[in-house]
């Protein structure tokens, strides 16, 4: 399923000591529900910004269906001169204060999840990982006006504080770092997730905002110390909101007409939560069957834009 790297694995065992605390484990994949890229664009200015070493590499051929998500070959003239290969890895990772964490990251398997997860619960205990972190982003009926939301779930949600769950259950189609985090618990170990809400009518595209929210929320949880990552997206940030609003004054009535909604929808449930004497006056909050058909909604626009 997986095979060390000798090196980066001798650099973990140097950190892993009696008086260690144990590495946080950032985790990530490709492929599914990530509104906003939220998580994309977090995993690309770490793998961009820092420096870091492989210490575990995953069965690509194993894990990934090629035909599914086919990887790009280039083409020049008369032959075939690169491959955009699918890499599944666990790297080190040191932020700005060179402390170091682990990041996996990579396609999201196809098949053989239980497996899968049951590798990265080896290199959790392996690698003696104290706090397992995944992140994404989810579409939300909320506007691009307001804070982005979050929700924090997992055995560790403690440190997130100030936030409270939409609703009591729903169900959403499955994915591979759901079901790690799920069966890391279950193991007994530390899993945090946090996700982002992102505004359903920018869902498609990058949105900058959501992923430094998230990045706020991991760096205020795992002590780890980002600047760089944060300014690339605060700039990016500034740049992606200054666009929405020239899209806005030069765009079309439904677009406003759906924005001011939302955003009247965004403070009566504010306010409702300062009055709880009056929460019947505020507009009611995405159920969990709206939720899970946002997911799908999103989810089917994915697959019918990669066919």
């Amino acid at each position: 399923m997986y095979t060390w790297d000798p090196a980066g694995l001798a650099a973990v065992d140097a950190l892993i000591t009696g008086d260690s605390a144990g590495l946080t484990l950032l985790y990530h994949f490709e492929g599914y529900i990530d509104a906003g890229a939220t998580g994309d664009q977090i995993v690309e200015r770490l793998l961009d910004g820092l420096p870091r070493q492989t210490v575990a590499r995953f069965d690509a051929d194993r894990l990934i269906d090629y035909r599914a998500r086919r990887p790009l070959l280039t083409f020049e003239r008369d032959h075939w001169s690169a491959y955009d290969e699918p890499k599944l890895e666990l790297q080190l990772v040191r932020d700005a204060t060179a402390s170091p964490f682990l990041l996996l990251t990579g396609p999201e398997p196809d098949v053989e999840w239980e497996r899968f997860t049951t590798a990265v619960r080896q290199l959790v205990e392996r690698l003696a990982v104290r706090l397992a972190v995944t992140f994404h982003g989810i579409p939300m009926g909320v506007p691009h006006t307001r804070p982005v939301g979050l929700t924090p779930h997992g055995n560790r949600v403690d440190l997130v504080p100030g936030r409270g769950s939409l609703f009591e259950e729903a169900q959403v189609p499955g994915s591979a770092a759901a079901l790690l985090e799920f069966r890391l618990a279950q193991a007994g170990h530390d899993v945090l997730g946090v996700a982002a809400h992102v505004p359903h009518y920018l869902a498609r595209s990058a949105y900058p905002d959501a992923a430094l929210a998230v990045l706020e929320a991991v760096t205020a949880a795992t002590g780890l110390v980002l600047p760089g990552v944060a300014h690339a997206l605060r700039t990016e940030a500034q740049r992606t909101r200054a666009e929405i609003e020239r899209q806005l004054r030069q765009g079309d009535d439904d677009l406003t007409t759906l924005v001011e909604g939302l955003e009247h929808q965004y403070d009566a449930a504010a306010g409702a939560e300062t009055r709880p004497n009056l929460v019947a006056e505020a507009s009611p909050l995405p159920s969990a069957e709206e939720l899970a058909g946002e997911f799908e909604r999103f989810l089917a626009e994915r697959e019918g834009n990669d066919t």
